[in-house]
C-alpha cells in the first residue's frame, strides 16, 4: 500500500454506506428465522433471514448501499427486527449520519488538570481517545509498559501494540478475550469517525500487518466501553492482573480516563516494589527482549496518527 493510496480515502459518506451495508448484513445473517417464529424452509442458501423477511420499508435498499435518509422510526424498526444490543443500535444510528445525535470532540485533547489527576494516582492510569491512542499517563502505567515510551510512538496506540508486535513480546496474557472487545468497542466509536484521515489510515495499515486484524474486522462487531480483566506480562514481575475501569471526562467526552486497580494482593505487592525501584525496570518488551521496531519502518507515521507528545 503506498502512501498515494493511504492519503486519497474514500468520500466519507461513501465509506459510510459500505460500513452500514455490511454491519446490516452481518447482524441479519446471524438471526434463526425459526427463533423468530419463520419456517426453516428446505430453500435457504444463505445464514439468517433473507432481506425481505426483515419486512421494514428501505431496509433493502439500506442494505445495498443506495443513498436514502432512514428515519429514525425506521432505525429503531431494523434494530428491533435485528435485535441489536444498545451499542449495536446507538453504532446503527451513527452509521446512517442521523443529525444531532453525535457530539463534537477534540481526539489529542484533555482538561487541563487531568494530567494532575493521573500523577496523584498510586494505580497506574491512562487518558485514552477513541482511537486508543494513549494521550496521557502516570509514573506507574509507564513502569507497568516501559517499552511503550521508548523508540516509536506508534507503540502509544493500544491497537497497533496488540495486533503488531509477535504475541512473544505483547502485554497482554488474556489477548484472546480481551482483544475482540476491545476492537469491538474501536468499531463502535468509528461509526463517528467514517473517512476521517487518521482513522481511515489506522485501519488501513493495521489490515495491511496483521491478518488477525483483518478477520476480526470482517466480524463488523460492535460493543461498548465496560470493565475489564487485564493479565499483563511485565519482564521483572511476571504475570500482574488488574481491573480496568473507564472514567468520562466531560469536557471531553469522547477521551476516557482508564485506570488499572491491582486485582489481587500478588499485583499490589509486585506495583509497590516497582514503585520503590526495588526491581530493575529496563524499557524492554515484556517477553524480556531488548529490540524494539525500527524507528526507520515507521518513520513519518507518528504525525499522521497524532500520536506525538510534546515532551516524554
Amino acid at each position: 500500500m503506498t502512501a498515494a493510496t493511504l492519503a486519497a480515502p474514500l468520500p466519507a459518506a461513501e465509506i459510510r454506506r459500505t460500513e452500514l451495508s455490511t454491519f446490516l448484513r452481518t447482524r441479519r445473517e446471524r438471526l434463526n428465522p425459526a427463533e423468530l417464529g419463520l419456517s426453516p424452509g428446505i430453500r435457504r442458501r444463505t445464514p439468517g433471514l433473507r432481506r425481505e423477511e426483515v419486512g421494514v420499508t428501505w431496509y433493502t435498499w439500506l442494505e445495498q448501499g443506495r443513498r436514502i435518509n432512514a428515519s429514525t422510526q425506521v432505525l429503531d424498526a431494523i434494530a428491533r427486527t435485528l435485535r441489536l444490543d444498545q451499542a449495536e443500535h446507538e453504532h446503527l444510528y451513527r452509521l446512517a449520519d442521523v443529525p444531532g445525535l453525535i457530539p463534537a470532540e477534540l481526539e489529542l485533547s484533555f482538561e487541563p488538570g487531568a494530567q494532575r489527576i493521573l500523577d496523584e494516582l498510586e494505580s497506574p492510569a491512562t487518558i485514552a481517545n477513541e482511537r486508543s491512542d494513549i494521550l496521557a499517563w502516570n509514573a506507574a502505567y509507564q513502569r507497568l509498559f516501559p517499552f511503550r515510551f521508548t523508540g516509536s510512538a506508534r507503540l502509544r496506540n493500544t491497537l497497533w501494540c496488540l495486533f503488531t508486535l509477535p504475541k512473544c513480546c505483547g502485554p497482554m496474557v488474556n489477548r484472546e478475550a480481551e482483544l475482540p472487545m476491545m476492537l469491538a468497542s474501536f468499531r463502535a466509536s468509528y461509526s463517528r469517525h467514517v473517512g476521517e484521515p487518521a482513522w481511515e489510515n489506522l485501519i488501513a495499515e493495521l489490515a495491511t500487518v496483521s491478518p488477525e486484524f483483518r478477520e476480526m474486522w470482517a466480524n463488523h462487531d460492535v460493543a461498548g466501553h465496560s470493565t475489564a480483566t487485564k493479565v499483563i506480562r511485565h519482564h521483572a514481575l511476571g504475570i500482574v492482573t488488574f481491573t480496568t475501569v473507564n472514567l468520562s471526562l466531560l469536557a471531553t467526552p469522547a477521551n476516557r480516563v482508564v485506570v488499572y486497580l491491582p486485582a489481587d494482593e500478588a499485583t499490589s505487592t509486585a506495583m509497590r516494589r516497582l514503585a520503590e525501584g526495588t526491581v530493575a525496570n529496563p524499557a524492554v518488551l515484556p517477553c524480556g527482549h531488548p529490540h524494539l521496531p525500527p524507528a526507520a519502518a515507521v518513520a513519518g507515521t507518528a504525525q499522521k496518527f497524532g500520536m506525538e507528545r510534546a515532551s516524554d
